[in-house]
């Protein structure tokens, strides 16, 4: 004969009271609707710093050159490179003709600054 004694050290958690406030579907569209508005005035206010200058830019004077085949970024930008930079020769190439890439394509126009003797 086998027998089952139970513990006395275990005793199950009282039952939590329910809470009396409900939200109905009118409160919970009015929690809805001002979470969004904060989340839109949050958006708008880390949005809104502008990152312009009073004065305008200088413009760079260019000419247009236009891509042979074989070209690469590194050619045509070391035939316009001061004091041997090309590297930002380069990159203001890439920037005068938002270019994402140093590839180039034949018969491509670019933009690149005038050199100055």
């Amino acid at each position: 004969m086998s027998t089952l004694s139970l513990s006395p050290a275990f005793t199950p958690a009282p039952a939590r009271a329910r809470s009396t406030v409900r939200l109905t579907r009118r409160g919970r569209l009015v929690v809805f609707l001002t979470a969004l508005l904060v989340t839109l005035v949050v958006a708008i206010a880390l949005a809104g710093g502008a990152v312009g200058t009073d004065s305008a830019g200088e413009q760079v004077p260019t000419e247009t050159v236009t891509v042979a085949p074989g070209d690469t970024l590194w050619d045509i930008a070391s035939g316009i490179a001061v004091d041997g930079d090309v590297r930002a020769a380069m990159t203001q190439i890439e920037r005068l003709n938002a270019l994402e890439s140093a590839s180039l394509a034949a018969g491509q126009k670019l933009r690149v600054p005038v050199v100055s003797d």
